[in-house]
């Protein structure tokens, strides 16, 4: 025969110095609910509104499929997308885009703007595109300005003082210089099937390949892609050497909520 069960089983006691529950270490932001940041999406609106008027007007003064294919009119139409998206997010208190997208925005208007204001606009290089022929005026000068100098100085604004640092990665780097090297390709093919002779076969001058050849226009391609990477690397670097311009209002908004202690001892 078996022992019965007894049906009474007396409670253990519980051992001292030993809570039921053990307190964790959560940040007071973890239980805060998201802020919406008007001023933010305004400033993002206005940015990609700029964008977009920039571009409508060369695609009025040009041609558009000759507009469209340059390389500022490209990056200037990513960012107008962008910000439009970063300012709803930033409207409904969304968490923001992924800092892969924004940095590679951020670094294709830049690119924009340097290879313009250090190659194309200076008329002592090699590849200077203002030789001979004068400078735009009217609505083109201002549509100039605004995709080569306005829009990159409206993107830093953006990222310096209205984004979070540390979002940027160094393995991103290499991945942003993908849409570069497509556009590459993609002016080699333009070049290839319009007819020798046509006005602005090759938009830019070192990517000419009639005046200098391929073996020239590739090594071209490689000094500016290496001078890319680097600028790519300054910007992950400099990302996170900054220092937070939303760092006050998040520890503000912390105070408001719920404040979870750590354990004691």
């Amino acid at each position: 025969m078996t022992t019965p069960i007894p049906r009474d089983i007396p409670d253990l006691p519980a051992i001292p110095g030993m809570p039921a529950l053990l307190p964790s270490a959560v940040p007071a932001t973890a239980v805060v609910a998201p802020v919406r940041r008007p001023l933010a999406a305004a400033y993002r609106l206005l940015v990609a509104l700029a964008a977009a008027a920039a571009v409508t007007i060369d695609l009025l003064l040009g041609s558009p499929a000759r507009v469209l294919s340059y390389f500022s009119i490209q990056s200037a139409i990513l960012l107008a997308l962008v910000s439009v998206l970063s300012a709803k997010r930033a409207w409904s208190a969304r968490r923001p885009l992924p800092a892969a997208l924004t940095g590679a925005t951020l670094l294709y208007v830049l690119l924009a703007g340097s290879v313009y204001h250090l190659l194309l606009a200076d008329a002592t290089t090699p590849f200077s595109m203002t030789g001979g022929t004068a400078p735009p005026t009217g609505w083109q000068a201002l549509a100039n300005h605004a995709l080569h100098t306005g829009l990159p100085i409206a993107a830093v604004v953006d990222w310096l003082f209205l984004t979070a640092p540390g979002g940027f990665r160094l393995r991103r780097a290499a991945n942003w210089l993908l849409f570069p090297l497509a556009y590459l390709a993609f002016s080699f093919t333009r070049g290839e099937l319009l007819l020798p002779g046509t006005p602005a076969r090759y938009l830019y001058p070192f990517l000419d390949v009639d005046l200098h050849g391929y073996k020239s226009v590739l090594a071209n391609a490689l000094l500016l892609g290496l001078s890319f990477y680097a600028l790519a690397v300054l910007l992950v670097a400099l990302d996170h050497a900054r220092p937070n311009p939303l760092r006050h209002r998040a520890h503000h908004r912390a105070k408001t909520g719920f404040r979870l202690q750590p354990p004691v001892g």
